[in-house]
């Protein structure tokens, strides 16, 4: 069996919190409306299994809350076929579909919350995609980075 790839998955919290995800947490939820290809390949990239950090974006702090898994693998984004829809993309086609979305299940939130400026002022983590690539909504996290955040959410701040 593989093991596991890591994930970051980013979003508003007034929009979508983990909370929201903690309440979904038998059924799950899709995660739709990514509309950057280097997301939604990072999306289709994802596999059943898979872990995932939950950032809260466009707060103060943002930071990451917790931990999902995916549950189900990419499929297309229907939203993007809904003119009702604010992510519907009149580009994109029912039988060529553009746009794709993976189900994420929440596994637990974090023991605390860790913020971007911890992680920026953190050994190891120098090169995260998140301090990298800060406005990708959905980007990869390698083993070690998985790791030292976790550690990280065990320990209390300092200073």
């Amino acid at each position: 069996m593989t093991p596991p790839q890591y994930w970051l998955v980013k979003s508003e919290p007034d929009v979508f919190s983990f909370d929201d995800l903690l309440a979904a947490r038998k059924k799950g939820t899709h995660w739709d409306g990514v509309r950057n290809f280097a997301a939604r390949n990072h999306l289709r990239a994802m596999k059943t299994g898979d872990l995932v950090f939950f950032y809260h974006s466009s707060v103060v702090p943002s930071a990451i809350v917790g931990v999902a898994e995916v549950a189900r693998e990419a499929y297309p984004d229907h939203t993007a076929l809904d003119p009702a829809d604010p992510h519907y993309d009149p580009k994109s086609k029912r039988d060529d579909p553009t746009w794709f979305m993976v189900d994420l299940r929440a596994v637990e939130a974090l023991a605390r919350p860790i913020s971007l400026d911890e992680i920026k002022k953190t050994k190891g983590l120098e090169n995260m995609a998140l301090v990298r690539l800060g406005r990708l909504s959905v980007q990869p996290v390698t083993p070690r980075e998985w790791e030292i955040v976790k550690n990280l959410a065990g320990k209390r701040e300092r200073g």
